[in-house]
């Protein structure tokens, strides 16, 4: 009887310690270790790379930073990407958010954080981040590097508010002040390295080996009917989808990472790799969806519109109901859908433009008509070929790519 006893009492003792580690951040011991290739992933490689995109990425000026990553600090950046450790309790990596087989998105609608309490918005796909400079559904964060740090230090997602804590944490760590050391030429476990290493590793991850990358390649020789109905419908001024998605990455802005900067006479500056290397010149004032050069008017918003999901939104994303137009790159891998993963199919997708759009006040210009909502009201041939297209934009090499895959697993 006293065995028993002492049995539930040392049982009920360690539950208490864990609770507590839970609550105070203490260090949960995890004997997991990477496994890593002799010699280090090429994270340059573009051999899987579409002709197409590959000039047209060389011909912006993303080319210049793409050179500068280093493959032993993306592979730090790897491990770093996938390790619990990261989190105040080790129990959530930015992996648990961001899967390698959702093209690096969650596949619930909401985020389980450290803690178990569940994210406000939808995680958003990392795919081709260097080419967009304004990120999180909210475009707060204007380039890779700030991205990185962010969930970290969230007080739901990752907990890790200090910095300083954790080098600490990972400087007793087995591997890191090797895999420092090979990154940096010392051991020495900075904050500026985890930022640095996480931001390669995130800018390495770009996908241009779509079979719509490979059509662009060989005039789209591989499209069926149904996928070349739905390109057209796609690029079509009935859709509109193109003036938001703009190739080749599918995003408000394509081959931007730069804060936007301002002219004497207070108009937008793009950087000159668009237009034929033309500047381009967009009034601030101008609204989404009315024109402005190559951006389609949406520099003035920060890549971000209003969609009409509602009519009062709980979420109110950049302001006004604005959230950011995101890439639709491997998007038939991306569901659930939208800003709060309200939609579970690209089906429901497409419904909610032909038929749903909601009479919000600042609702997207496309999506207006004399003061009025005006849905597109694609038939359903419209609808079916416009999905088909949609899923030529998964790249099956990019999810499958080892040097993306967890190196916490043999």
């Amino acid at each position: 009887m006293k065995k028993y006893i002492f049995t539930l009492v040392s049982a009920i003792a360690l539950i208490a310690v864990l609770q507590g580690c839970f609550r105070t951040g203490s260090v949960v011991p995890a004997a997991l270790k990477p496994v890593l290739p002799d010699n280090p992933y090429n994270y340059k490689d573009q051999s899987t790379w579409s002709t197409n995109f590959k000039t047209t990425f060389d011909n912006s000026f993303l080319k210049s930073n793409h050179d500068l990553i280093d493959n032993n600090i993306a592979t730090l950046g790897r491990v770093l990407f996938y390790d619990t450790k990261l989190s105040v309790n080790n129990m959530t990596s930015c992996a648990s958010c961001h899967k390698q087989n959702a093209a690096f998105s969650d596949v619930s609608a909401l985020s389980k954080g450290f803690e178990g309490k569940m994210t406000t918005r939808n995680s958003m796909p990392i795919i081709n981040a260097m080419m967009t400079g304004d990120l999180f559904w909210d475009s707060r964060s204007h380039s890779v590097e700030d991205l990185v740090l962010k969930p970290l230090q969230h007080k739901v997602e990752m907990g890790m508010e200090s910095m300083e804590l954790l080098t600490q944490k990972l400087a007793k760590t087995e591997y890191y002040p090797e895999l420092f050391a090979k990154a940096y030429g010392s051991d020495v476990i900075t904050e500026n390295g985890i930022q640095v290493a996480l931001a390669q590793f995130v800018q390495s991850m770009i996908t241009a080996n779509s079979k719509y990358d490979k059509g662009l390649d060989n005039d789209f020789a591989d499209f069926n009917a149904m996928e070349k109905k739905g390109y057209e419908v796609f690029r079509s001024a009935k859709a509109k989808c193109a003036s938001c998605h703009i190739e080749p990455n599918f995003t408000a802005s394509s081959f931007i990472q730069t804060e936007l900067q301002f002219d004497p006479n207070n108009q937008v500056f793009f950087p000159p790799f668009f237009n034929g290397g033309n500047v381009i010149l967009i009034d601030p004032k101008i609204e989404p969806g009315m024109g402005g050069g190559g951006m389609g008017g949406y520099g003035a918003t920060s890549n971000t519109t209003n969609i009409g999901l509602d009519v009062v939104y709980a979420d109110q994303g950049r302001m006004n109901g604005q959230f950011k137009i995101p890439s639709l790159r491997n998007i038939e891998l991306t569901a659930p859908y939208m800003h709060d993963g309200r939609f579970s199919t690209l089906e429901e997708v497409v419904e909610h433009y032909s038929k749903n759009v909601q009479p919000h006040s600042h609702l997207d210009t496309k999506f207006m008509d004399n003061g009025s909502v005006k849905p597109l009201e694609l038939s359903e041939l419209e609808k079916q070929a416009l999905i088909a297209f949609l899923k030529t934009l998964t790249d099956n090499t990019f999810i499958q790519d080892k040097k993306f895959s967890n190196p916490f697993k043999p």
